[in-house]
């Protein structure tokens, strides 16, 4: 499967000196991911968010990955194994996809301060190997998910991931809450990828 897909495409703006690290995240919310996932590169993670039309948000988070592209992208492809090293991530899976493209069904459940967030989406997938993974939401939580990991190779056999994430929650979800949720996530999502690149590759490096 080689289209795009037909929804406008995201604007991946370059991050500027308001993009947030974990010290700029929420007290609470960054002290319960010190106690629960200290053994994280939590702190390398920028994360940047974007008010869009009505409800909608764009949300946008980059870490610093020391290994080449094509190894962090073999991790981000590996859809069935995914839940096995994100934290946050419950169930991740290929499901069938009736054009034959690539689907895959992802559970995720977080628990912050007490509160307990879940929500389920399927998500349809474009691979542009070796740069750029685009996904949107067919089924699911909310009314828009939708967005891309890219890829950008730095010297040394380094890579910039970045995900970019547009996403309008239901009327009767709290846009500050799912916000919060989700920011908090992606400082999770990524500092676990680039651990499991660590584990995986640092030997060869």
């Amino acid at each position: 499967m080689n289209s795009d897909f037909d929804a406008a495409p995201l604007t991946n703006k370059p991050f500027s000196s308001e993009a947030e690290t974990l010290a700029d995240l929420e007290l609470a919310d960054a002290e319960a991911l010190v106690a629960d996932y200290g053994d994280l590169p939590l702190q390398d993670v920028e994360v940047r968010t974007d008010k869009a039309e009505g409800r909608q948000r764009q949300i946008s988070a980059k870490i610093y990955i020391p290994h080449p592209t094509e190894q962090v992208w073999q991790i981000l492809t590996d859809y069935d194994h995914l839940a096995d090293f994100i934290p946050n991530l419950t169930r991740s899976q290929r499901i069938d996809h009736p054009q034959g493209g690539i689907r895959i069904e992802q559970i995720g459940a977080e628990s912050l301060l007490k509160l307990k967030f879940c929500a389920r989406v399927v998500l349809d997938m474009v691979e542009h190997f070796p740069h750029r993974l685009d996904f949107e939401m067919v089924e699911g939580d909310f009314k828009l998910f939708r967005g891309n990991w890219t890829l950008q190779p730095l010297a040394e056999n380094a890579t910039e991931l970045s995900y970019h994430l547009t996403v309008l929650p239901h009327r009767l979800m709290p846009v500050a809450m799912i916000e919060r949720r989700l920011r908090a996530g992606m400082v999770l999502n990524l500092s676990a990828i680039r651990q499991q690149a660590d584990r995986l590759f640092a030997a060869n490096a």
